[in-house]
C-alpha cells in the first residue's frame, strides 16, 4: 500500500468545521524535540535536545460571512485558552490536539476564505 497525499478536508475548531480549500497545503509538525550535536574539544558531541510545538501551518478554509466565521477564528485568537482542534487528511486521517491561531489571521472576500496558523502544546497525535 503506498501513502496518500491530498488536499485536506477541513479544520475543526473548538467544535465548528471549516471546509478547507482544496489547494490548500498544511505542513504539520507533531510536536517534541529537535536535536542538536554540539562538538567536545576530544571528538565526541553533547546532544542538544530543544522542546518543539506542535504547528499547522499554511491552513486556507472557507469563510462564510453569513455564518460569522472569520469573527468566531478571531474569538478563538483573542481568547486566553487553547481549544479543542482536529485536522482531517485527504487519507481519512484525523490529527487532534489542543491549540490557538497564531500569527496572522486573515479572511479574503474574493475567494470567501480565510487563512491562519496553530500552535499548540504537547503532541498533536492520530485519532
Amino acid at each position: 500500500m503506498s501513502a496518500t497525499g491530498g488536499s485536506i478536508e477541513g479544520v475543526t475548531l473548538a467544535g465548528r468545521e471549516f471546509p478547507a480549500t482544496a489547494d490548500s497545503d498544511v505542513t504539520r509538525k507533531l510536536g517534541g524535540f529537535s536535536n542538536e550535536l554540539q562538538p567536545n574539544g576530544n571528538g565526541t558531541s553533547r546532544n542538544i535536545k530543544t522542546r518543539v510545538l506542535p504547528a499547522f501551518t499554511g491552513i486556507v478554509v472557507e469563510c462564510d460571512d453569513a455564518r460569522g466565521d472569520h469573527e468566531f477564528l478571531q474569538d478563538i485568537a483573542d481568547g486566553e485558552s487553547l481549544v479543542p482542534i482536529a485536522v482531517t487528511y485527504a487519507s481519512g486521517v484525523i490529527y487532534q490536539g489542543k491549540g490557538t491561531i497564531v500569527g496572522d489571521l486573515s479572511a479574503s472576500n474574493q475567494s470567501a476564505t480565510a487563512s491562519f496558523d496553530i500552535m499548540g502544546e504537547g503532541k498533536f497525535t492520530q485519532q
